[in-house]
């Protein structure tokens, strides 16, 4: 990518930019979550954050997506408040605050248990700014 240019490009456009240049399955496996974040909160604002990793916002951040060579992880920001009942969280487990779901190549998405974890982030954040 041509240095500079980032600057005239929107976060929702360098993302679209991130899955492509991923040619392999992390690729594709960014851009079905993605899909499924904006499923599941049609108000969701993506922004791009800290040189390069897709971040997910409503009234607070929702959640991270990074891209490593054996996964590709979401990270929540307030995943320790949150109840898992399907028990997504498989990483980032023994922080106060953050918890992740770590995406291995081949990983089956549970979407309708994703799609619901999605929207008790959105709550979450909507409440305390709601109490503010």
């Amino acid at each position: 990518m041509a240095s500079g240019s980032q600057k005239d490009k929107t976060p929702s456009q360098l993302i679209d930019e991130r899955i492509s240049e991923l040619d392999d399955w992390r690729g594709a496996m960014l851009s079905k979550l993605r899909s499924l974040v904006k499923e599941a909160d049609p108000d969701v604002v993506e922004e791009w954050k800290w040189r390069g990793v897709p971040t997910w916002y409503h009234d607070g951040m929702i959640c991270t997506g990074e891209t490593y060579k054996s996964v590709v992880k979401l990270t929540f920001a307030q995943g320790a408040a949150l109840k898992d009942p399907s028990g997504l969280f498989n990483s980032s487990l023994e922080g106060n605050v953050r918890r992740a779901i770590d995406f291995p190549e081949g990983a089956k998405i549970n979407e309708r248990a994703f799609k619901a974890l999605i929207r008790a982030a959105v709550t979450l954040n909507t409440s305390k700014v709601k109490k503010k």
